[in-house]
């Protein structure tokens, strides 16, 4: 399966994001923990609250899990809530 590019604009897309990837690789928290040297309660944690991810964890998930980050202008037509970003 397929994650399709998508925009981001709240921790909260990004913790669901990242759980629906690891679970369309097939994935256990636990087999993701290993691959990224964390404990199973923390990438659950983080699932939860993505808000809390390092940069650098972000990166090793996105290795884990086949995805790439990528950084745009946003589109500025649609609206959004800028405090909502966390």
């Amino acid at each position: 399966m397929t994650i399709a590019q998508q925009p981001l604009t709240t921790t909260l897309q990004l913790g669901r994001l990242l759980n629906s990837a690891r679970k369309a690789k097939g994935l256990s928290q636990s087999d993701l923990a290993a691959k990224v040297g964390v404990g199973q309660s923390r990438v659950s944690h983080l699932e939860q609250h993505a808000e809390e991810m390092s940069v650098a964890q972000l990166m090793a998930w996105c290795a884990a899990l086949g995805l790439e980050v990528s950084i745009g202008q946003r589109d500025t037509s649609a609206t959004s809530d800028s405090s909502s970003v966390w």
